[in-house]
């Protein structure tokens, strides 16, 4: 097994069960709450839309092998949380942008060193060897494949989008993965007709569809796509011509 397929492997777990263990803490929290353990002032603080982006970064970072949009989902909701826990003279909300536009350069800056924990495939957009490598944040991206063979590899938008058309290229011998992930944004594929394609997305105020409107059966079932990840205040589609 590849070293790629084993990580897939052992972050599915977790992805299916996050969401299951996120609502058994809210739970527990509220009835501490109810029954007085928790001073009641404190709810505010954790059951709010704060929190919820601070914990849904928190998910994002233990199931998907890009890290960026954990680290952004993180700073926005800690940045907007601090004025319910703290006094403060001014107003937190013009720290967002700058503080945001620092840590998305320390992130790209430190993707260069493996050993940090960030993912460094290739550069912010390459097309190699029949694989797609793309992030976008607080930007877009529009191209087309024209390699022969497509193989899958991984989109991330951050405050971002993308379209790739995949009409002028063939699918790849045997199960093909394309991971994309996007946090307040969007990705659109082109594909052909007649692509057999299996979403296994998990979505949060999100979703990912499959709008090609005529879909030719194939009788080549030895070539399937598998479109995993997750979309998170985003979306995603896939079209046919």
């Amino acid at each position: 097994m590849e070293p790629n397929e084993e990580k897939s492997l052992k972050r599915r777990p977790i992805r299916k069960s996050a969401a299951g263990i996120v609502i058994i803490i809210a739970g527990f929290l509220l009835l501490l709450f109810n029954v007085g353990v928790i001073s009641p002032s404190l709810k505010h603080i954790f059951f709010s839309w704060q929190m919820l982006l601070i914990v849904i970064g928190i998910v994002s970072l233990l199931s998907s092998e890009n890290h960026t949009p954990g680290y952004v989902l993180i700073i926005i909701g800690s940045i907007f949380i601090l004025p319910r826990i703290f006094e403060f003279t001014f107003n937190v909300s013009h720290l967002l942008v700058p503080t945001i536009l620092i840590a998305i350069g320390i992130v790209l800056l430190l993707k260069r060193f493996p050993h940090h924990g960030f993912s460094s495939k290739g550069a912010m957009q390459s097309l190699e060897n029949g694989y797609v490598h793309e992030e976008n944040i607080f930007s877009g991206s529009k191209q087309r494949f024209l390699q022969e063979v497509f193989r899958g590899g991984h989109i991330s938008c951050v405050f971002g989008g993308s379209e790739l058309d995949l009409t002028q290229t063939t699918l790849g011998e045997g199960t093909n993965e394309l991971e994309i992930t996007t946090t307040f944004g969007g990705v659109t594929l082109i594909v052909p007709s007649d692509w057999k394609i299996v979403l296994r997305t998990t979505s949060i105020f999100g979703g990912f569809s499959d709008k090609r409107t005529h879909i030719k059966e194939s009788t080549d079932n030895s070539r399937v796509l598998i479109i995993k990840g997750s979309t998170i205040f985003g979306g995603g589609e896939i079209k046919s011509y």
